[in-house]
């Protein structure tokens, strides 16, 4: 049987049967920049390209883009962020990218991020009888404080309002980014849909002490670890007052900054004594983490905690804000403590007890361990697949392992011949 074809960028996409589901996924991040949020929705491409899904993702890219991206790519036109330029703004659903959505005839539109080019998308799922959902994975409300645009939290909030209330599903990664939007009036076809993590490669074996002495920590030191995009909304100036104040209460440590963002030089020329790693990658990443004793993380701004979890799946007691994502990874007592977020006296209290308490640590290390080890990218993403499929197949009740009965919606789709994504 003969395909259409077209390429872009060198690329080639089949279109039409025999795939399952064809989505046409909207982002504003996914190869342009490496970051919590792309490197996720790669995961998900790879993983749905896998499993009877193709793919076709219209996003920003640049030249030389950091990331080796999954699936096809469709750029769209893109300029720089005001303040944080390592980051696109899209403008807009273009005419060829219409043209190559007609083309590719997708069941389903998910979009990732509710700007231009996800309004666009919205817009034109809506006027072409596309079911949309979208994925909350951003929590650009609370960033808006950090570049002094305090005032348009309330009119932003009301814009997302708008943009949710439109998609069949809104996946949210933890509960209390749900009960948060919830909150703001944002509560139409929630599902959760967690982060997953590597546990083989996020793992306590790769602690390294050859590779501490190399830059500079002592064998009876405790490391004090922020890893991470070096950027105001992660709370990295919080970081640096505990630091400043466990030396001047003279709490024996070491602290490090892995990770890169437009403060870091100031940090880096403001505190001399902090080690700065600079952005690390795959087994120098996990031997930066399992290397550490403490993770501190005051970010308020998260809707997940990519970044957390890794720092449990490493064996390490984790210091975090009391705030949406990380309440629900981080057990306070147990798998780490919580502090009120922007409160430095309860950050510092909280990783001074760490430093000064070995049994602790090793006690709060090994729960996140063990607990982090639930959080498996296999389960996570089948549970994307199963909510594709709730749409998609809405007459066909999910049972255990497959699908049961016969009724298919329309939708031009032909009833799956293969058993269901196994998901908890």
């Amino acid at each position: 049987m003969q395909y259409e074809t077209y390429t872009i960028h060198r690329e080639r996409i089949r279109v039409g049967p025999p795939a399952l589901r064809r989505v046409a996924l909207f982002t504003g991040a996914y190869n342009h920049i490496a970051d919590g949020v792309s490197l996720t929705l790669n995961r998900l491409v790879s993983y749905l390209e896998a499993h009877d899904t193709e793919v076709l993702i219209f996003a920003p890219t640049i030249a030389d883009p950091p990331v080796d991206h999954a699936g096809i790519l469709a750029p769209v036109p893109s300029v720089p962020v005001p303040q944080r330029a390592e980051y696109r703004l899209s403008l807009g659903l273009t005419s060829n990218a219409r043209s190559l959505l007609r083309t590719f005839r997708p069941h389903l539109f998910h979009i990732a991020t509710p700007d231009l080019l996800g309004y666009q998308a919205l817009r034109f799922a809506g006027r072409e009888g596309i079911p949309a959902v979208a994925s909350y994975h951003t929590h650009f409300s609370s960033y808006l404080k950090y570049y002094g645009f305090g005032r348009l939290e309330d009119p932003s909030w009301k814009y997302l309002q708008h943009f949710y209330d439109q998609c069949r599903h809104v996946y949210v990664p933890s509960q209390s980014m749900a009960e948060e939007l919830d909150s703001r009036g944002i509560n139409k076809g929630i599902r959760l849909w967690m982060r997953g993590v590597d546990t083989h490669r996020f793992n306590p074996a790769h602690y390294d002490t050859e590779w501490r002495r190399s830059i500079g920590v002592k064998d009876d030191e405790v490391l004090v670890s922020f890893i991470g995009r070096v950027v105001r909304e992660k709370g990295v100036h919080i970081f640096m007052d505990v630091v400043q104040n466990l030396q001047q209460r003279g709490i024996k440590h070491r602290s490090m900054i892995v990770g890169d963002g437009p403060v870091l030089d100031e940090l880096r020329s403001r505190f001399p004594h902090t080690i700065f790693t600079g952005r690390l990658e795959n087994e120098q990443l996990a031997r930066a983490y399992a290397s550490s004793e403490v993770f501190l993380f005051p970010s308020d701004t998260e809707t997940f905690g990519n970044v957390t979890l890794e720092a449990m799946a490493s064996g390490l007691p984790t210091v975090c804000a009391d705030a949406t994502g990380s309440r629900t990874l981080v057990e306070h007592g147990k798998t780490g403590l919580l502090a009120a977020p922007g409160d430095t006296r309860a950050f510092v209290q909280a990783v001074q007890h760490l430093v000064r308490h070995e049994p602790e640590r090793r006690r709060m290390g090994a729960a996140a361990w063990d607990c982090a080890r639930q959080y498996d990218w296999n389960t996570v993403m089948a549970r994307m697949v199963r909510y594709y499929d709730e749409i998609l197949y809405p007459q066909t009740p999910w049972i255990g392992d497959g699908y049961a009965g016969d009724g298919y919606a329309g939708n031009g789709l032909e009833a799956p011949t293969t058993q269901a994504i196994r998901v908890p």
